[in-house]
């Protein structure tokens, strides 16, 4: 007994000392260096309140321009820049991390797997300041000393702040929770009514209702590059949309990847890079070219200076250019180049997925609608029908308009205007700037100033004040009530009433008979089920394993029903 304890005590020990080891070694290796700036004297500035809703901080100013947007002015050096927004932005951050940490603990409730998915991404991330420019970490860097230390728990500011830059990124491997779907087209010449190049896009990136609740339009003077606008959120120094100066756009698109083992340079960097330093497709490729990247994206490249728009597609071993053979041009979420045509994974994603359908609807309504000006790009990119203008039901991932665009935007680049859509989504009306105007005549704003184009604004969609847009939200409504009921597994008797509603504010929609379906199943009624599984197969469904998961419980009901029988 005495040999069996020495034993079993020199285990403890070995295992004490290897998890310490463990852990001292999790630690090293996931820690971040913290830029060290030469002069931190910018940080003492302060943010002065000049009237409601406006606000300035050394050279920079924000303003409130409605409910969803601000407008944000930043010049200067990387650490200046990020100081100032991180000030200026510091509400709009701590929102935004709210949002996004509330949208992950429904998606993922239980506790223990929210540690374990912290820490995972830590060590998936733990290279990740290996693959950001300089200039971008002391941005970032000046941001984290404005975030709130109320989410330290998930790390400290700078740390949290620069994985958040990869968040678009590892949406790519949630793409089952719909997080990635996005759509955007130009055209030029005999496509466009003037003849000018127009670039519009959805970015269709939802975690939750709340983050799309502060979009802010960023005009950007950076003392390195061409000035530039975009489309952010507190805390983002990245980019998913926008022009510079030289009438090059930046717009990216999530393309099917391989589950990633470590982080290179988030995908919003690159186009970020891009948008700073390229003022043509051929630098854009070429800074395309140079950076590793984690993921597979399509990103389409506009361009006043070339008259055109090509797609450039990157994954994280090859890279191709996909030029236009018309004068229009299109990406959705898979790739089309000869590089990855063939590619299975790309193969299988067209297959099972909802892209090359929305290519095909988005091919079929520039060929209807054609010559195109910004009015006739706003309708395509609010468009929720189906091919051939079939109605796939509100909501439905197969539509252009999915009914959750983050942001909608249309580029004119070679006269340096952009359309921001105002929400929701892209059924609100679109606020117009030009960018060239705001550089040079608002950067020393010190009161609130209209400085949209106030003529050019587009007006809402008529969707927004229809029965329609009501039954779009009640439906959102019952149907995370139906599915938060499903999920608790506790059986509850709705009214036939309960029922009727929901299929009656979406009734071309999948959705709504999958989960009546799904309550039927949990109250042990196989025939009730059935009938709605049967419906739900009847409608255009966007995925898939969607539509294999309704095949399986439908085969459930019938054995069920079949055991009842006999």
């Amino acid at each position: 007994m005495r040999k069996f304890f020495r034993i079993l005590f020199i285990i403890i020990v070995v295992l004490f000392f290897i998890i310490i080891f463990i852990g001292v070694w999790f630690q090293l290796d996931t820690r971040v260096s913290i830029p060290e700036p030469s002069d931190r004297s910018i940080t003492k500035l302060p943010v002065v309140i000049p009237e409601k809703g406006f606000y300035t901080c050394g050279s920079g100013w924000l303003q409130k321009r409605n409910s969803s947007l601000w407008e944000l002015y930043l010049e200067g050096k990387p650490f200046e820049r990020g100081v100032i927004e991180g000030k200026l932005t510091r509400v709009l951050i701590e929102k935004q991390e709210q949002a996004f940490t509330n949208q992950i603990t429904q998606i993922i409730p239980s506790p223990l797997y929210l540690k374990f998915l912290r820490y995972f991404i830590y060590w998936f991330n733990r290279d990740l300041e290996d693959y950001i420019p300089e200039e971008y970490k002391f941005e970032i860097y000046g941001i984290s000393l404005s975030a709130s230390d109320k989410f330290s728990f998930i790390g400290n500011n700078y740390q949290r702040i620069l994985n958040y830059h990869s968040a678009h990124d590892i949406g790519h491997a949630l793409q089952d929770f719909q997080l990635v779907g996005c759509t955007s087209f130009g055209v030029w010449k005999d496509k466009s009514k003037d003849g000018s190049l127009l670039i519009g896009r959805n970015f269709d990136f939802y975690v939750g209702d709340d983050f799309d609740l502060n979009k802010i339009v960023c005009f950007e003077k950076p003392e390195k590059g061409y000035p530039f606008m975009m489309i952010t959120w507190g805390g983002m120094t990245g980019a998913v949309s926008g022009m510079n100066e030289q009438g090059l756009t930046v717009t990216i698109n999530a393309a099917k990847s391989d589950i990633p083992y470590s982080a290179r340079t988030p995908i919003s960097i690159l186009a970020r890079e891009i948008l700073q330093y390229a003022k043509n497709i051929k630098e854009a490729y070429a800074i395309a070219q140079k950076r590793e990247i984690f993921v597979s994206e399509s990103i389409l490249i506009g361009s006043a200076n070339d008259g055109q728009a090509s797609i450039i597609e990157k994954s994280p071993y090859k890279i191709a250019l996909v030029e236009p053979q018309d004068n229009y041009i299109v990406s959705t979420n898979h790739f089309r180049s000869v590089v990855f045509r063939n590619d299975p994974k790309n193969l299988k994603d067209m297959k099972e997925n909802a892209s090359l359908y929305r290519y095909k609807k988005m091919l079929q309504d520039i060929t209807e609608e054609q010559p195109l000006d910004v009015e006739g790009m706003a309708k395509i990119l609010r468009d929720q029908s189906g091919l051939n203008h079939v109605d796939i039901g509100m909501g439905n991932e197969k539509a252009i308009n999915q009914l959750i665009a983050h942001h909608s935007i249309i580029f004119e680049p070679e006269k340096h205007l952009v359309w921001v859509s105002d929400g929701p989504w892209q059924i609100g009306g679109y606020t117009c700037y030009d960018i060239f105007k705001v550089f040079h005549n608002f950067a020393g704003l010190h009161r609130k100033t209209e400085i949209s184009e106030t003529g050019r604004a587009i007006s809402p969609d008529r969707f927004l004040n229809s029965d329609g847009y009501v039954k779009f939200n009640r439906f959102r409504e019952l149907r995370k009530e139906l599915k938060d009921m499903i999920r608790s597994g506790k059986e509850t008797n709705l009214q036939r009433s309960y029922i009727n509603e929901l299929i009656g504010t979406n009734p071309e929609f999948f959705q709504v008979y999958s989960l009546t379906g799904d309550y039927f199943f949990l109250k042990n009624e196989p025939d009730s089920a059935a009938r709605y599984y049967r419906i739900a197969l009847g409608k255009e469904i966007p995925r898939q394993n969607e539509k294999q998961k309704i095949i399986k419980k439908l085969a459930d009901c019938l054995v069920q029903m079949k055991t009842k029988k006999s």
